[in-house]
């Protein structure tokens, strides 16, 4: 298990990188496992937020005006995030919405990744839901879904919780494949 990383999530306008945007970055800094540095802002995308984006979040055009753009934000969000991995749940969409960020701003941008979502198929793979409100329900993890700063804080907790849980089995499993 990790105990030095960066959890973090995103809020965006929709699910692609392509044609979507950034509106809400939540990030803690974990260092031997305690989070000892906190970043959040709102993101202005630069157009109007779907009705179901602000269903979903809560976040409203109003909360939107005076918030920085990515390219004003990014270079902040880089200079804390160093040359940590990046702790997510599916955090490869996560991942893909900060790489396309960066290529926008002619930025190289190059992560290693930790994902609770392939670890939670494969240990929890008899639970019914495995999105990260259903986890931390699970786990008696409180979060407040859909709020970047809440889901980058809830993603830690499950993490440690998944890895203390199956840390032990995984060892076991891979001992045992020392003998084959």
């Amino acid at each position: 298990m990790r105990d030095t990383y960066i959890s973090i999530d995103l809020e965006t306008t929709g699910l692609s990188p392509r044609r979507d945007k950034i509106i809400e970055i939540g990030a803690l800094k974990i260092e031997n496992g305690e989070i000892t540095q906190t970043l959040s802002s709102l993101i202005n995308p630069g157009r109007r937020l779907d009705e179901r984006i602000i269903d979903l979040t809560g976040i409203r055009d109003e909360d939107l005006t005076e918030a920085p753009y990515i390219e004003v934000f990014f270079p902040r969000l880089l200079d804390f995030m160093g040359d940590l991995p990046l702790l997510g749940h599916h955090v490869f969409f996560d991942y893909s919405f900060l790489k396309k960020a960066a290529v926008d701003q002619g930025i190289p941008f190059e992560k290693e990744g930790i994902d609770t979502l392939p670890i939670a198929l494969k240990y929890l793979a008899s639970l019914e839901h495995h999105n990260l409100g259903y986890l931390c329900a699970y786990y008696q993890i409180p979060i407040r879904a859909h709020r970047a700063y809440e889901d980058a804080r809830a993603t830690h907790f499950l993490y440690r919780e998944l890895a203390e849980q199956f840390e032990e089995q995984e060892m076991q499993t891979l001992q045992a494949g020392d003998r084959k």
